[in-house]
């Protein structure tokens, strides 16, 4: 879609029901740091983008910070809390997260990460920090009344995966689609997985050990529908789940199919 943003994908064409998301308003994607010129001009000139609602954490953000994109502001929403990691001693230096690839089959022999692996998505889930940013997210999504918005985090895949199945959900989206369209993201990062997974096998590693390149180098589709079962079990459905966590009701929801479906 782009020549230098990895991952990036319009909900533009998506069916739900008998209607269908409307092109070139609601755009996710890994970063905008390696955005090119021309990157740059089609989101201005083509997409008109109004608003960029960056979801990586505050110094993870600063060691790629996005390309500044005229017209457009950008709003940092990080969804993971690392203070509560940093209490358990689980939080990963930045600079691996930036260039995870390196470590990824190092990491994927270490209990933790393993953990870390199974726990994502669900924690985004259940965290009160976390609801409060997507609820953010999603306010100022509504708030946006002409123009693209676009949502990343660094891969464009598990926090921005997350914020599409938000949107998505409260589009009106089934469970199937929702899925499909978190599921592309392994589309875009196939060859790197399953490089890394070969490299896992030679080390000696088995499908725990692949589990986690699949789950933090492309996506866990295992892991996204349990933390779609946790939203089921605990607030009946996703909807149920954007009103009481995130006050997004019925109006809301509303207001956002009026405007972006058709």
């Amino acid at each position: 879609m782009f020549e230098g943003i990895v991952n990036a994908r319009d909900l533009g064409g998506i069916k739900i029901g008998n209607k269908t998301v409307k092109s070139g308003l609601l755009l996710r994607a890994a970063h905008l740091h390696d955005a090119t010129d021309r990157d740059v001009r089609r989101l201005v000139e083509e997409f008109h983008l109004k608003r960029i609602f960056d979801f990586r954490s505050v110094p993870e953000a600063s060691l790629q910070p996005d390309r500044d994109i005229p017209g457009a502001q950008s709003i940092s929403l990080p969804t993971l809390d690392l203070s509560r990691e940093r209490q358990t001693e689980e939080a990963i230096p930045e600079e691996t997260w930036i260039d995870l690839s390196k470590h990824i089959v190092r990491l994927s022999f270490m209990k933790m990460f393993q953990k870390k692996g199974l726990e994502l998505y669900p924690s985004l889930v259940v965290s009160e920090f976390s609801q409060l940013q997507y609820a953010s997210f999603m306010n100022l999504v509504l708030d946006t009344e002409e123009g693209a918005v676009l949502w990343h985090c660094s891969q464009g895949k598990d926090r921005t995966g997350m914020g599409a199945a938000f949107i998505l959900g409260a589009l009106g989206a089934d469970r199937a689609t929702i899925i499909k369209d978190f599921d592309r993201s392994n589309d875009a990062y196939r060859p790197l997985v399953e490089k890394l997974c070969a490299d896992v096998r030679a080390a000696g590693g088995g499908e725990d050990e692949e589990e986690v390149v699949r789950a933090f180098m492309g996506v866990s589709v295992k892991n996204f529908n349990h933390a779609l079962d946790l939203i089921d079990i605990n607030w009946g459905s996703l909807q149920g789940y954007l009103e009481e966590a995130m006050e997004i009701g019925p109006e809301e929801c509303l207001r956002l199919q009026e405007r972006y479906l058709e």
